[in-house]
């Protein structure tokens, strides 16, 4: 391939990709979803042939261009104006946490763990389960989070209000997660799993197997979640 046989592919390319991009909309970028995310690969991917393969015509590799644009722009057109069509392209949202609880069906759909959960409620400034009265997981990939009256914002007139208490610990910590007891944060917090049987114990006599998630809240109290909580529409 000569170098101006190149650099024109490379300037075609760069164009008619950024054109696309801009006739797409933002949403390509801010709002990605699954379809989005394969049909941003797939012109990406041509878009990188037509630049550098002297295998495919700069005629064959606009004409491919154009065409997963115009498909791509029919099903955005499908998506806004159908919802039985957008459940099947974009799938629907889920409520992974409700009044504190968090949802092991909807978690299962979401292919989310506890891990992944918890980082996504510390991005968005809830460092508890209990403290979230809804978090529900998008069909982008992100969590939005509702917290609990008592623990969002105040204003400044409010804070007359508030009484200060003092925190036990600094943050809430896991200490069973589907049933299984995180013995080194126990250790951590200074605590064993005597207090913990006992704790379970004061809870309705609930055994470990039957809890998917504890964590001891800042004021020292345990926080549990059972397991097969049932999801009210």
């Amino acid at each position: 391939m000569e170098l101006s046989e190149l650099l024109l592919r490379v300037i075609v390319a760069f164009v008619v990709l950024f054109t696309l991009a801009r006739i797409m909309g933002r949403k390509e970028i801010s709002q990605m979803t699954f379809f989005n995310f394969v049909s941003s690969i797939a012109i990406g991917t041509i878009a990188g042939t037509l630049a550098v393969s002297q295998n495919l015509s700069i005629q064959n590799g606009l004409l491919a261009l154009a065409g997963w644009a115009v498909f791509t722009l029919i099903m955005g057109f499908i998506d806004i104006k159908s919802k039985a069509a957008r459940k099947v392209t974009t799938g629907s949202p889920l409520i992974v946490i409700k009044d504190g609880n968090i949802m092991e069906d909807a978690l299962r759909k979401a292919r989310l763990n506890i891990d992944a959960l918890n980082s996504l409620l510390r991005q968005k400034n809830a460092f508890s389960v209990a403290d979230v009265e809804y978090a529900i997981f998008e069909t982008s990939g992100k969590l939005s989070v509702m917290k609990k009256e008592a623990k969002q914002p105040v204003t400044k007139g409010d804070m007359n209000a508030l009484s200060a208490t003092p925190n036990v610990y600094p943050v809430a910590t896991e200490v069973i997660a589907d049933g299984v007891p995180n013995k080194q944060n126990l250790s951590k917090l200074n605590l064993d799993m005597e207090w913990l049987d006992q704790q379970l114990k004061n809870a309705g006599g609930k055994e470990l197997s039957q809890v998917f998630y504890a964590e001891v809240q800042q004021d020292g109290t345990l926080h549990i979640d059972s397991k097969d909580d049932s999801m009210i529409h």
